[in-house]
């Protein structure tokens, strides 16, 4: 797997395993995958919403500008 992306033919194998899980059924090496998969497409969605959000500034009352990614830290991986 790739770091933090997922590239198309990725995607398009986590899609064929869930439509042949629901037809069909997977052997043990295909869940194994499905599940490495899913994991690495979670990881990827969540390392791309904490861009996001560390991205965002707030304008306070008082007029100051807050980068809620320097207020909170940045966490991330």
């Amino acid at each position: 797997m790739e770091g933090k992306n997922l590239d198309e033919t990725q995607i398009k194998r986590i899609n064929e395993l869930a439509r042949k899980a629901k037809a069909e059924g997977l052997t043990k090496q295909e869940a194994r995958e499905q599940a490495e998969l899913r994991s690495a497409y979670i990881e990827a969605i969540r390392a791309n919403l904490r861009g996001q959000l560390n991205n965002i500034d707030i304008r306070e009352k008082d007029g100051s500008i807050t980068n809620l990614g320097e207020k909170y830290g940045k966490k991330g991986h």
